[in-house]
């Protein structure tokens, strides 16, 4: 499966209807009622995901057979409902077996109670009181799952189940993840980290490798394969009449060999530090460019080695459908904003849909190579959220979390670098020292919108800390 095809599929969930088989006989047909208001729910939320519910579960073995079926379908998650009560006793075996998040959705057939309810209506709407006892057996056992209790026919509903598919679907895929590291800064404090302990709690594999793998991949481009990114690049960016094609092409170079580079080793994600690119021999600049276009194309990175943020990048892919990577830099204060930039990797695929991305010829003194064509552009405006993924101890992890905006601001004449003005909504002062408090690292990922119950989600599937600056 590509890249492309990884982010774009819908997640796969399964839906666990539980329900009590004794009723049947109480109430002839409830079980039919039931399943019936299951199909009306996933018709609500269609297009949200691939849903599969075969029938309602009412009793242990049903239960440990669908959560069996779903396990071996390899699905994404598992959305349990109780349809009416259901012992939670039954569901033990079952969910210690299972290896796929989980949600609870406390949802009901009807969203206000009739004075003409009878049992039978309070029976079909009891989820809640299953759901209780279901929950405390979940806690128990200490097993991650989400919960949402809400009214299903509001749109919050269908928003809240598309946020903990997209978390689902992250947490699923990040233990089939590999990551590829290529060189790390020394002396780096806060991207140092426990690889096993990373593997073992977030899920991706890391596996590092030589400079000279991109230079064989280099050597083995083909001329048209140059020059057709060459014509697409003149496509997607104003091209700055004073970069050299030579230049140009040599950049190209390097991004389709590390493309080709990722796609041979089914990397999602890498990490490269400049100083073992540069200190090679072999190429005459950094790449910047190919970290941009990579970020695009939807592959996780981060620099200087630093796992947890490569890592972070391709799950922002996953879990927001676009994720940039980038630095605190420079606080502006009668803005109270802070300038947010790298050396010079942006995904240009955040643009705002008002602006067009330029690609200059950009002088660097890092590295001591030749001029890098460096993409600029003006982020997506607005709401956003920036997170950063922080080792602790052993296995403990935290992700560090702030909410704002980014802002319209375009206007550095002398800034070649891809840069954002980020806003954080509780200012940027507090932002700042509640940041350095909680551990948050020094390289960042930044996604569109307000997407921060999806990130809380996913912490609470991977069992993570989520820390949020007031």
């Amino acid at each position: 499966m590509t890249i492309q095809e990884k982010l774009t599929r819908k997640p796969k969930i399964g839906f666990l209807g539980l329900m009590a088989g004794a009723y049947e006989p109480i109430f002839p047909g409830i079980i039919a009622r039931q399943e019936e208001y299951v199909r009306d729910v996933l018709r609500d939320l269609e297009g949200v995901a691939e849903f599969d519910f075969p029938r309602a579960a009412t009793n242990r073995g049903e239960i440990e057979e669908l959560v069996e079926y779903f396990n071996h379908r390899q699905y994404d998650g598992i959305l349990l409902c109780l349809l009416t009560y259901s012992a939670g006793m039954h569901c033990v075996r079952a969910l210690q077996n299972n290896r796929l998040p989980l949600l609870m959705a406390v949802i009901q057939p009807d969203q206000t109670v009739g004075k003409d309810f009878r049992e039978y209506e309070l029976t079909v709407n009891q989820g809640i009181h299953g759901a209780q006892d279901n929950w405390n057996a979940i806690l128990r056992m200490g097993i991650p799952c989400c919960l949402l209790v809400e009214n299903r026919k509001t749109e919050r509903f269908r928003q809240r189940v598309e946020n903990w598919c997209c978390a689902a679907k992250t947490a699923t895929a990040l233990r089939s993840m590999t990551i590829g590291v290529i060189g790390r800064s020394p002396g780096m404090g806060d991207i140092l980290m426990d690889d096993a302990a990373f593997m073992r709690v977030i899920g991706p594999e890391t596996v590092h490798e030589y400079t000279g793998s991109i230079y064989r991949h280099m050597t083995a481009l083909t001329e048209a394969e140059v020059q057709a990114q060459y014509e697409r690049d003149h496509q997607i960016f104003d091209v700055d009449p004073k970069l050299p094609e030579r230049d140009h092409k040599e950049a190209i170079r390097i991004y389709l060999a590390l493309k080709k580079l990722c796609e041979e080793k089914g990397w999602d994600a890498y990490t490269l530090h400049f100083d073992s690119f540069g200190a090679d021999g072999r190429f005459r600049q950094l790449p910047l460019y190919a970290a941009s276009h990579l970020m695009a194309d939807g592959y996780g990175y981060s620099a200087e080695g630093d796992i947890c943020c490569a890592a972070l990048v391709a799950m922002g892919h996953l879990l927001c459908g676009v994720a940039n990577f980038t630095e605190m830099y420079t606080i502006d204060y009668e803005l109270d904003a802070v300038i947010c930039c790298h050396a010079g990797e942006g995904n240009w695929a955040t643009t705002d849909p008002g602006y067009r991305p330029r690609l200059i010829d950009r002088y660097l003194g890092e590295g001591g190579l030749e001029n890098p064509p460096t993409p600029i552009f003006q982020p997506r405006i607005g709401e956003a959220t920036l997170v950063s993924l922080v080792a602790l101890k052993g296995d403990a992890f935290r992700l560090v979390v702030s909410k704002g905006e980014i802002l319209e601001k375009f206007d550095m004449e002398q800034n070649e670098m891809p840069y954002l003005f980020y806003r954080p909504d509780c200012g940027i002062r507090r932002c700042a020292e509640e940041w350095m408090r909680a551990g948050g690292t020094h390289h960042e990922v930044i996604t569109a919108g307000d997407t921060r119950e999806r990130w809380q989600m996913l912490c609470e599937l991977l069992s993570i800390e989520y820390r949020e600056v007031p």
